[in-house]
């Protein structure tokens, strides 16, 4: 198999506040092949937007503070470059869709501005040519009367034409990687249905690398060849979308999938996973989920299980799955 497009080791984020240091991510693993759509979910504060933000070094120091770990990016160590360097991955090699586009936007620039300073940024053109590819970008995005929308100021637009104005603007530098973080959350139900529609017709026809953070595993299930599930600040599971649905092995993954409503009568009722999510500044000492695990036994409540393969790219981090070095 050919290198991965980004590959992330052992990362580790902290913040320092004033109740005590909170362990937001701990010695996380991820890869993204070229091409590849990959879903990251999980329950709010699991770290899933930190790891997001870690990739562009958008983590506010202080409080947080990246405290190991790399991030490859075609081979390139994110974390060791300068900010020259940086500047030119931003926007160009990596784009980002934050969750709320309203606060993504600039409130005091017309749209086109926000278009035009992006693309002038990163490729030689001048402003007539950076507007006519705001306006084709616009009409990738299925926008109606993408000049109007130009001159337009964000509040005057709705929340979905903001959500593609950012797809537009993000995808027009033709990025190798697109982290989306939960880019449909704050859309109803119709409006999330066209923009992921959108979404995916851009991205499998441009070629470019998703990471797809989302609660809702329908939309996982819609769009990403791959998925990752993480639990309160680390990777608890990862397969190929059709077999985690098929064959979750972890007990949360489990639960996160049968907590799904069903059409179908004969179904039981809905699980709910007992317990909440523990403090990241106090996590469990073993698996952070063993205080709400039903299958938990003698070894989860003191060690760390660590990520071991139970088919050809089915990772799963659980005790009832013991490394084949502990079987022997």
């Amino acid at each position: 198999m050919a290198d991965p497009l980004l590959s992330i080791k052992n990362l580790s984020v902290q913040f320092f506040t004033y109740q005590g240091v909170v362990r937001a991510l701990e010695e996380v693993d991820l890869t993204i092949q070229k091409g590849e759509v990959l879903g990251l979910v999980g329950e709010t504060g699991c770290g899933k937007s930190v790891m997001a933000r870690s990739v562009l070094r958008l983590i506010p120091d202080p409080p947080g503070k990246i405290t190991q770990g790399e991030i490859l990016f075609k081979g390139e160590d994110i974390l060791k470059v300068n900010r020259k360097r940086l500047r030119e991955i931003r926007g160009n090699e990596i784009s980002m869709i934050f969750q709320e586009p309203m606060s993504s936007l600039n409130p005091v620039f017309t749209v086109g501005d926000q278009m035009e300073e992006v693309i002038t940024l990163h490729q030689e053109v001048d402003r007539g040519r950076a507007k006519e590819i705001c306006i084709e970008m616009l009409q990738q995005v299925k926008m109606p009367d993408p000049e109007r929308v130009l001159s337009k100021y964000p509040h005057e637009l709705s929340g979905g034409m903001r959500q593609r104005v950012m797809i537009a603007m993000e995808l027009s530098c033709r990025p190798d990687l697109l982290i989306a973080d939960e880019p449909t959350t704050a859309l109803d139900v119709t409006v999330q249905g066209q923009v992921l529609t959108i979404l995916d017709d851009l991205v499998r026809r441009i070629g470019v690398s998703v990471l797809f953070i989302s609660h809702d595993l329908g939309v996982i299930a819609q769009l990403c060849d791959r998925v990752s599930v993480m639990y309160a600040g680390q990777m608890v599971e990862t397969a190929l979308v059709g077999e985690l649905f098929a064959d979750p092995r972890h007990p949360y993954t489990h639960g996160l999938l049968q907590a799904i409503p069903s059409i179908d009568e004969e179904r039981d009722p809905l699980m709910v996973i007992p317990g909440i999510v523990p403090r990241l500044i106090e996590p469990p000492e073993g698996c952070r989920f063993y205080p709400r695990c039903t299958k938990r036994f003698n070894p989860c409540d003191k060690i760390v299980p660590k990520l071991v393969q139970v088919n050809p790219g089915h990772h799963v981090a659980c005790h009832l799955y013991p490394r084949e070095s502990e079987k022997s």
